[in-house]
């Protein structure tokens, strides 16, 4: 059809439809904002919603202690290691301080240094006593930091059960935010598939035809872009019976669509010559003829030979005899392309 139409009208219906689709992302752009804006409309859901938190908090503070008691502890003990090592130092060096006395000793035998002998003695008890004493504080840090450890744990499991129940109400509360969201959705794109399908079978070829395809476009991509990929899944089942669905409804109106057309080029097929002729659009017809196929049934034609001056198919007279000059010509053009002269029958056509 476009080799029937003027220069400027061709370019006039390319930028109308650069208006169409600037329209189209436009609306696009926003109805994108208005879908992502949808899911701040539910409260944003977190674990403590869920819980049960009369039995969490003492748990989380038995946790809390628990770790501070088991830092200072390890700090303590650390002090305690290091204060035991020294006492352990100090009594190995007396002892071997003290064996080479003792062995001194025996070498002299000197009697009188039986009370020096006491008294080291008794250092060395004196520096075990310390030793033992440093073990003990360092088994209690040891001690204090397992109970912590161990409480600790205690703790943590429990409240992982109490986690555990409330992820599964949680998961729940998600699956029940993402239908509400998604009905939003749907509540949304419906409406402007329906318009979007009442413009298209209405009003797409009026005058205002350019935002009409925007409204089009923008509506088939809130469906497929904007809810499609948001349809609950449910194993697949909720996708696959929605595309049947929409198959169904599609294939539906383009059968309807096709019997309906079918119906009609039957009706126009039987009608006389000229009124089928008065009814067909003079760019619709020259726009047929350009693509070789007949203005009347649409069925393909040989105008290559020049022995065709009707369809084979449905009779309509496709070329004929200026009234003027008798060159052969379209039946469809206003003027002869040889002499110019106009056909007053072709001026009757729409």
């Amino acid at each position: 059809m476009s080799k029937s139409l003027r220069l400027s009208e061709k370019w006039f219906r390319r930028g109308l439809w650069v208006v169409s689709l600037v329209f189209a992302g436009f609306l696009i752009g926003l109805g994108s904002t208005i879908v992502g804006d949808l899911p701040k409309v539910e409260h944003q859901l977190e674990l403590d919603d869920f819980i049960d938190r009369a039995a969490a908090e003492p748990l989380r503070n038995t946790i809390r202690a628990s770790e501070a008691a088991e830092q200072k502890a390890a700090r303590d003990l650390e002090q305690s290691e290091l204060a035991l090592d020294v006492a352990q130092q100090a009594n190995r060096a007396a002892r071997e301080t003290f064996s080479n006395w003792l062995a001194t000793r025996q070498v002299t035998a000197q009697p009188d240094q039986d009370a020096e002998l006491i008294a080291r003695t008794k250092g060395l008890d004196a520096l075990k006593a310390e030793e033992d004493k440093a073990e003990r504080r360092a088994a209690a840090q040891r001690q204090i930091a397992l109970d912590a450890r161990q409480a600790r744990e205690q703790a943590e499991q429990r409240l992982a059960v109490l986690s555990a129940q409330a992820e599964e109400r949680l998961q729940a509360e998600y699956r029940k935010v993402e239908l509400r969201v998604f009905a939003y959705r749907l509540a949304l794109t419906l409406p402007l598939l329906v318009i979007a399908g009442w413009l298209f079978a209405r009003k797409r070829r009026s005058t205002w035809w350019p935002f009409v395809w925007g409204f089009v476009f923008f509506a088939l991509f809130a469906f497929f872009v904007e809810l499609v990929p948001y349809l609950p899944s449910y194993g697949g089942y909720v996708r696959y019976v929605v595309g049947i669905v929409v198959t169904v409804l599609v294939g539906r109106y383009a059968i309807l669509a096709l019997n309906r057309y079918l119906e009609r080029q039957r009706q126009a097929e039987a009608q006389p010559d000229t009124v089928r002729r008065s009814e067909l659009s003079y760019d619709t017809a020259l726009g047929r003829l350009a693509k070789s196929v007949c203005p009347g049934c649409e069925r393909p034609l040989d105008l290559k030979n020049t022995a065709i001056d009707f369809c084979p198919h449905c009779g309509i007279n496709l070329f004929h005899g200026c009234g003027g000059c008798e060159t052969r010509k379209s039946a469809f053009a206003r003027f002869c392309h040889a002499c110019g002269s106009g056909d007053a029958a072709q001026h009757a056509m729409p």
